[in-house]
C-alpha cells in the first residue's frame, strides 16, 4: 500500500493580521478578560502536549458563554476569519494547534449547569476539566465514567470532540456513548440547541454524531447532556502475571462471565513498562515478587458493597491460576494499594520521557486478534530497527494497544524520530491487514491526516468530505486538522 508521508513537524506556521478594526471588534464581545493578544502571554495555547508541534495564532479568545462564542464566530464568519477550537489542549495527536489561525479556547465556559440524578444525566458547559465533572457526579452519588491520564487538565468539550476513550471504554463505552445532547455553534454562528435527555429519540438523523468525532471542523461544542451511572461502592482489582500473551483473552473472556459483565478494566502491561516506571518513579511499585512478560491490571465494578463482587473476582483468578492461564496474582485488599495499582498503569506512560523519544501509535484490532497483532507489529518494527524498545500496553478489553516505540539505548532523539514514518508505517501496515484502525482514541488532528487518505475507505472519505461542505463551506472551522 503507498502511504503519504505523516512524519510531524516541529516549524511554526506564519501568522497574518487580521483585518484591521477586527481585533477591538472580537473584544467588544468577550470583554478584557477573554482576549490573549501579546505574543509571549498566548504561550500556553501554542505549545502542543508532545512537543511535536509549535502553534502560531494572531490572537486567542475566551468567551464566557454561548452567546460569547456564537457571535465571535458570525464576526469571524463574516471576514472569512479561520478558527481553531481548543479545550485543555491535551490532545495527542496536534488537533488543537493553530497554524496562523485565530484561537478560541473555551477553557471559561466551565459551568456545571444541571445535574438530575433521578435521570442520570449531567448537563454542562464545554470548557469544564473532566476531573471537576466526576467530583460534581460523585457528589449526587452518581458515577460519570469518562476517566483518562489527561483528566485533571482536558475538558469534556475536547473529549467529545475527539470522542475519547480511556480505561473504563471496556464496561461504558467512549465518550460518543455517554452522551445524550449537545450544544453546538454552527460555522456561520448559529447556535444548534441539541440539549436533549433522552434515550429514545427517533426523528431523523442523529446530528450530535457529527460533531462526537469532529474534532471542531464542523462546529464548536459549548454544552453537553452526560450519561450518569451509580456511583460504585466495591472496586475490587488484582495485578496478575500472565502465562503469556495469548492467555490474555482468555482470563478476560473469564472474568466477564464470572462478574457478569462487571470488569470495568483489563490493563494489558509489559516487564519494560514496569522498569521503566520503577526507574522513574520512586513510588511505583512492583505488586509481585518475581518477574514476568505480561501483566494484566484488572478491576470489576459493584453499585453496592458487599455484594460478593471481590469474592467472585477472586475465585474466578483462583481457578485460572490452577488452569495455567495466571502464573500469580495480587489482590488489592485496601483502597489504597487499588490506587498504587493504577498509579503503576499511569507512571508507566510517564516514563518514557525521560528515556528519550518515543514514537507512538494508537491503535486498535479486533480483541481476538490483540497477540497477534502485537507480535507482528513487533517484528515488523525490529526487522527495521533491531535496537528499539516497542513498548505494546493499553485497553485490551476493548482492542486498543498503544504501540509505543522507546529509541534505542543511548540513541539519539532526533534521528530516532526522523524515522517516525517509516516505522509507524510499519506498524499501520499491520493494524491494516487485521481490519483494525491506525486511530483508537486519539482521533486524527494533524498527525494522521495522510494515514486517513491512505487507510480510510474512498468512499467513507467522499462522504466525511461532503458534510464538511455542507456544513463549513468556507472552510474556516480547523482547516488542517483530519480532512
Amino acid at each position: 500500500m503507498t502511504r503519504a508521508m505523516a512524519t510531524p513537524s516541529l516549524r511554526p506556521a506564519s501568522v497574518a493580521p487580521l483585518p484591521p478594526g477586527l481585533v477591538e471588534r472580537f473584544a467588544a464581545i468577550v470583554g478584557p478578560a477573554g482576549i490573549v493578544a501579546d505574543p509571549a502571554a498566548m504561550e500556553p495555547w501554542l505549545i502542543e502536549s508532545r512537543g511535536l508541534y509549535r502553534g502560531a495564532s494572531p490572537l486567542v479568545l475566551r468567551p464566557a458563554s454561548t452567546a460569547e462564542v456564537a457571535e465571535v464566530v458570525r464576526l469571524a464568519h463574516a471576514h472569512r476569519v479561520a478558527i481553531v477550537p481548543q479545550g485543555g489542549n491535551t490532545g495527542l495527536v496536534g488537533g488543537a494547534v493553530a497554524q496562523g489561525q485565530m484561537i478560541l479556547a473555551l477553557g471559561r465556559m466551565n459551568r456545571v449547569r444541571a445535574v438530575d440524578p433521578v435521570d442520570y444525566t449531567m448537563t454542562v458547559d464545554a470548557g469544564c476539566i473532566l476531573a471537576d465533572l466526576q467530583v460534581a457526579a460523585a457528589a449526587q452519588d452518581r458515577l460519570f465514567p469518562l476517566s483518562l491520564g489527561a483528566e485533571g487538565s482536558c475538558q469534556i468539550g475536547g473529549n467529545l470532540s475527539t470522542n475519547a476513550g480511556g480505561t473504563q471504554v471496556l464496561r461504558y463505552g467512549n465518550t460518543r456513548e455517554l452522551c445524550l445532547g449537545l450544544e453546538v455553534v454552527l460555522p456561520d454562528g448559529r447556535v444548534w440547541d441539541g440539549l436533549r435527555a433522552l434515550r429514545k429519540n427517533n426523528t431523523g438523523y442523529d446530528l450530535k454524531h457529527l460533531f462526537i468525532g469532529g474534532e471542531g471542523t464542523l462546529g464548536i461544542i459549548t454544552g453537553a447532556v452526560l450519561r450518569l451511572f451509580p456511583l460504585p461502592k466495591e472496586r475490587p482489582a488484582a495485578f496478575v502475571a500472565l502465562a503469556g500473551l495469548d492467555e490474555a483473552l482468555e482470563l478476560l473472556s473469564r472474568l466477564r462471565r464470572a462478574t457478569g459483565d462487571a470488569l470495568s478494566g483489563f490493563e494489558l502491561i509489559p516487564r519494560l513498562a514496569i522498569d521503566l516506571a520503577r526507574k522513574h518513579n520512586p513510588v511505583a511499585i512492583d505488586p509481585l515478587a518475581a518477574r514476568h512478560d505480561w501483566y494484566a491490571l484488572v478491576e470489576a465494578e459493584a453499585a453496592e458493597a458487599g455484594g460478593g463482587l471481590g469474592g467472585v473476582l477472586e475465585a474466578a483468578l483462583g481457578t485460572a491460576l490452577e488452569d495455567g492461564i495466571v502464573v500469580d496474582a495480587a489482590i488489592a485488599q485496601s483502597e489504597q494499594k487499588r490506587r498504587a495499582f493504577w498509579h503503576l498503569r499511569e507512571a508507566l506512560v510517564l516514563a518514557q520521557a525521560p528515556e528519550g523519544a518515543s514514537i507512538k501509535n494508537d491503535v486498535s484490532v479486533p480483541v481476538s486478534r490483540v497477540p497477534d497483532f502485537i507480535r507482528r507489529a513487533t517484528a515488523a518494527v525490529l526487522e527495521r530497527c533491531p535496537e528499539a524498545r516497542p513498548l505494546p500496553f493499553g485497553h485490551v478489553g476493548d482492542g486498543n494497544v498503544h504501540f509505543n516505540i522507546q529509541q534505542p539505548v543511548g540513541g539519539d532523539d532526533a534521528a530516532f524520530l526522523a524515522r517516525w514514518d517509516e516505522l509507524t508505517g510499519a506498524v499501520n501496515e499491520v493494524v491494516a491487514a487485521l481490519g483494525g484502525s491506525f486511530s483508537a482514541e486519539h482521533g486524527i488532528g494533524r498527525l494522521k491526516v495522510a494515514d486517513l487518505r491512505t487507510y480510510k475507505n474512498p468512499v467513507e472519505l467522499d462522504m466525511m468530505r461532503a458534510i464538511k461542505r455542507a456544513l463549513d463551506p468556507d472552510g474556516l472551522m480547523n482547516p488542517g486538522a483530519m480532512l
